[in-house]
């Protein structure tokens, strides 16, 4: 198949499709699983009947069995309704749907990416991504080169075009970006304020769904992948930790797994507060009020909070302030706490660290 048309905004999805003669004669279904790779059989076969599908020429209602031929044109029509909604206690989140812009010249953006929205689209989220934002002002394709995750906010670098695309991945994948990372936890233990490192390796333990949950393994196992986070504990009173992490590695869930293992999980973190099976009743929607309470957050709470590459200079630094959630939560929590000062020992934190790595 070959695309003729695509167009992204965050309300509609279009795409037009042009049948190639490899696909001649395939049932409708398996060719778009060609293209929609991240949606399920089930959800393409709903498409299909919900008349999100439409092959040009043809007056009669598809099905999933329809036959298609070379040279058909065949057209998907996604509306936005309620398949990307979030809900806490009930009730649906409201979402930031206009990231902040933290740079940009002709060839870069950098944002502060809000939670649950998207780095580009995947699955059932193709609506709420930074790449669909930016693509519908522009009006040209923008490049994901890194990605956080949906939860996770904070500082997302993103291309206007394929050579700055090309280029910061390869700044990505040659580990010439340093990140840094805002989290809240809840303590299990007491936690030294000094800096120290984790090094726990890290990987999964089973196959299919549960390949999401993420196992710690002593450094010198043979299991997992090797691993390290540089720690940094700025504030903490007799349940909760404010701190920052710095990952030297680029492992899943790594900052998550390793701040579990050394005794203070990430508030709002379903996986690694919480289990699999509790992760998986939030994300079938049979979370229990208990899970709620023991969660406090409706996301995990980690914000990237600063980044450096050699972009248009040996060390430049892109740096984001607090979300607005996590304020508001330190401030009902935590009422003793001086956010002023806190952000202070963020700033020079951050500063700090990045350059003595940039000396």
């Amino acid at each position: 198949m070959s695309v003729i048309e695509k167009h992204f905004s965050n309300q509609l999805y279009i795409v037009r499709l042009l049948v190639e003669e490899a696909d001649d004669g395939a049932r409708l279904d398996q060719f778009l699983m060609g293209h929609l790779s991240t949606f399920s059989r089930e959800e393409v076969k709903r498409r299909i009947a919900a008349n999100d599908i439409a092959v040009e020429g043809r007056d009669h209602k598809l099905k999933s069995s329809t036959r298609v031929r070379m040279d058909d044109i065949v057209k998907i029509t996604i509306p936005r309704v309620t398949q990307e909604d979030e809900y806490w206690r009930g009730e649906k989140i409201k979402l930031i749907e206009t990231p902040d812009i933290l740079y940009e010249d002709r060839d870069l953006i950098v944002i502060s990416k809000p939670a649950y929205m998207a780095t580009h689209p995947t699955g059932k989220h193709i609506f709420n991504c930074a790449t669909v934002y930016f693509e519908s002002i522009h009006k040209h394709t923008v490049h994901s080169v890194h990605r956080i995750d949906r939860e996770t906010s904070g500082v997302l670098c993103l291309a206007k075009n394929p050579q700055t695309a090309q280029f910061m991945t390869d700044l990505f994948e040659r580990d010439k970006v340093s990140k840094g990372y805002f989290f809240i936890a809840k303590k299990n233990r007491e936690l030294s304020t000094e800096r120290f490192e984790a090094r726990e390796r890290l990987g999964p333990m089973e196959e299919g769904l549960k390949r999401i949950h993420i196992h710690a393994f002593p450094e010198d196992s043979e299991l997992g992948k090797q691993a390290r986070t540089v720690f940094k504990i700025l504030y903490q009173d007799a349940t909760y930790a404010l701190g920052l992490a710095f990952p030297q590695t680029g492992r899943q869930h790594q900052i998550r797994v390793h701040a579990m293992t050394h005794g203070f999980p990430l508030v709002g973190d379903k996986i690694y507060l919480g289990s699999f099976k509790m992760f998986q009743r939030f994300k079938d929607g049979f979370a229990t009020e208990e899970d709620h309470d023991l969660m406090e957050l409706p996301r995990h709470a980690l914000h990237a909070i600063a980044l450096q590459c050699p972009y248009k200079g040996p060390s430049t630094l892109f740096q984001d302030s607090l979300p607005p959630d996590f304020i508001h939560w330190m401030e009902q929590k935590m009422p003793e706490l001086k956010l002023a000062d806190l952000k202070q020992m963020i700033k020079g934190e951050v500063e700090n660290y990045f350059s003595k790595l940039a000396n």
